[in-house]
């Protein structure tokens, strides 16, 4: 039903999930015009969660998201929106991951204005999803190693290490 941004939950069952993001400092966006007065205009450094009341949201990208604001080094801005619940501001979230495909939930870090690193699920046939980049609850928040594309078995493991440092180190510089 295109066009009609009416909440698939009721809305007093979905609140605490939102609440689980806001009470650790993010901030809720609601509308498309919210969505882009934010990402529209700043070069903090972002981070934008699409809840969902999913059972991947509830096991994995929420408690992902809480562990993770425990490091050091965190994004500026916290930003949310809410799949299925407020799904004009959603789909204007996910207008700027460019290159990605809508995955509920999905995390995207923006540094400088500039999506430097997506996580999200992928339908791969058969009702199976599978996550594309995982985000480990105790790692430091986008500080992960490059995708090597599922060939790593047959390449150099030096080179492959090598490969890996440089994209950890490169994503710790955006963050900063």
């Amino acid at each position: 039903m295109a066009g009609l941004n009416v909440p698939m939950y009721d809305p007093r069952l979905v609140q605490p999930m939102r609440e689980e993001l806001t009470r650790i400092g993010f901030e809720e966006l609601r509308t498309p015009a919210e969505v882009d007065q934010v990402l529209g205009t700043t070069n903090d450094t972002t981070l934008v969660v699409v809840n969902s009341v999913c059972g991947c949201a509830a096991r994995n990208a929420r408690p992902a998201a809480t562990l993770a604001l425990q490091h050091a080094r965190r994004p500026k801005r916290l930003l949310t929106v809410f799949a299925g619940q407020d799904a004009e501001a959603t789909e204007r979230a996910r207008s700027y991951f460019t290159g990605y495909p809508p995955s509920s939930p999905q995390m995207g870090l923006f540094k400088d204005g500039a999506l430097v690193f997506m996580s999200g699920r992928r339908n791969v046939g058969d009702g199976y999803m599978m996550t594309t980049r995982f985000m480990h609850p105790t790692a430091k928040l986008g500080f992960h190693g490059p995708f090597n594309g599922g060939e790593a078995e047959s390449k150099d493991p030096q080179l492959l290490a090598k490969a890996q440092r440089a994209g950890v180190n490169a994503v710790a510089d955006l963050v900063d």
